[in-house]
């Protein structure tokens, strides 16, 4: 389909302000979505790592999925926050501040001796997280021509799709070949290489306003904004109560291997990616029906986890079809929430996140806390029974 003609990329140029004369082009918004892809790498990677993370720090599972939880609940809180503190700064040394921080947090934790130290190292994570997803995820807005921001933004969002691919079987057979440690080296050194293309590539991006605590009152006062927010906080927290837990899910449930528990992992990432690019096919023309659909999947994928695990076919077939439902919601719910505040997408963004955010901590808090004490098939169900619930909430636009 002709850029022109896309439904989504109207939309766009009809609803959010665009920059007249974009600096930096192509090149800049790659750095941008270098970004994207460390941080969704750094947040996920101890996924695929956590029984490795229980044994080295001596703590259990549940605990270690707390790893998870801390830079979500850290990232709800710094996404207002950082938006209004930073105020009119220069968005570019914004970015490369939160890169830093990023950074930073994976040495931390590749070093950490305790899990208190690896707890502070995932909160200095959480607010890089949470201040790029307010600041630095609408950034294409401002960097390419208005006939572009699709294709744009599209990239930025593929870097957390990239990530998803990649930061399960890969921090997975990275900790099985050198240690979990290692794979925080990893994240660490993806750091630097995003932190040096924003350097070179990102230019100067001055902020012509301010977000002020009355403009994310008044955003969320909106109805519009009020239910794009309860149902990213459903579909989030149902996701994270079963996706903390799927590793040890493959290993203890379905008995496989430490091989094919990687290639399992892969083909999840790589069903996000699809459903991604999906999304952005059909999301013009029914965002409504994108939303439900994909949320029913994700319910219907995740309860037949519970049902399979002695069919290993079954097992990975289901998987797929989890990573490609869930694939297409965070475009359908980014693009709801842009509708709901079209006149304040920032300020819109940022309530996004702290949603988005706290639906993660928690789910992954809730998840520890029934896989502990009820085990994996609870939580699994629990995760249906949330997503089925967030599929039907009330869909409106500002």
């Amino acid at each position: 389909m002709a850029e022109t003609n896309c439904p989504v990329a109207k939309e766009v140029r009809a609803r959010i302000p665009l920059e007249k004369n974009p600096p930096g082009g192509w090149p800049a918004v790659i750095s941008v979505a270098l970004v994207s892809f460390s941080l969704v790498f750094s947040e996920f990677v101890p996924i695929g790592l956590l029984p490795s993370i229980s044994g080295g720090l001596g703590v259990s599972i549940g605990t270690a999925g707390t790893v998870v939880a801390v830079p979500a609940i850290t990232a709800a809180l710094a996404a207002p926050l950082a938006t209004i503190a930073c105020g009119r700064l220069d968005r570019r040394w914004v970015l490369i501040a939160l890169a830093v921080m990023i950074g930073t947090s994976n040495l931390l934790a590749a070093t950490a001796p305790n899990f208190a130290v690896m707890a502070s190292a995932r909160i200095l994570l959480g607010i890089g997280v949470g201040g790029f997803w307010a600041m630095g995820s609408g950034l294409g807005l401002r960097l390419v021509a208005p006939h572009a921001v699709p294709r744009a933004s599209s990239l930025i969002t593929a870097g957390v799709s990239a990530a998803t691919v990649t930061s399960l079987p890969l921090g997975s057979l990275i900790g099985q070949l050198a240690g979990w440690r290692t794979a925080f080296v990893g994240a660490a050194v993806l750091s630097l290489v995003a932190l040096s293309a924003l350097v070179v590539l990102l230019p100067p991006l001055p902020s012509a306003t301010a977000i002020r605590v009355r403009t994310l009152v008044s955003s969320v006062r909106r109805p519009a904004m009020r239910f794009a927010m309860l149902g990213t906080a459903l579909i989030f927290s149902a996701h994270f109560v079963a996706y903390t837990y799927i590793t040890p899910y493959l290993k203890e449930e379905a008995h496989f291997g430490s091989s094919s528990l990687t290639s399992v992992l892969l083909g999840y990432g790589l069903a996000g990616l699809v459903g991604n690019f999906v999304a952005g096919a059909v999301i013009g023309r029914s965002l409504r029906g994108l939303y439900m659909a994909a949320a029913v999947l994700l319910a219907v994928a995740v309860i037949a986890l519970i049902f399979v695990s002695e069919s290993s076919p079954a097992v990975v077939a289901s998987v797929a079809l989890w990573g490609l439902a869930y694939g297409a919601l965070p475009l359908a719910i980014q693009i709801w929430t842009m509708r709901a505040v079209p006149d304040a997408p920032e300020a819109g963004l940022a309530l996004l996140v702290s949603a988005n955010q706290t639906a993660t901590a928690i789910g992954s808090f809730i998840g520890g806390l029934v896989v502990d004490h009820l085990g994996i098939s609870v939580g699994f169900a629990l995760t249906a029974g949330l997503a089925l619930i967030g599929a039907f909430i009330p869909h409106r636009e500002g």
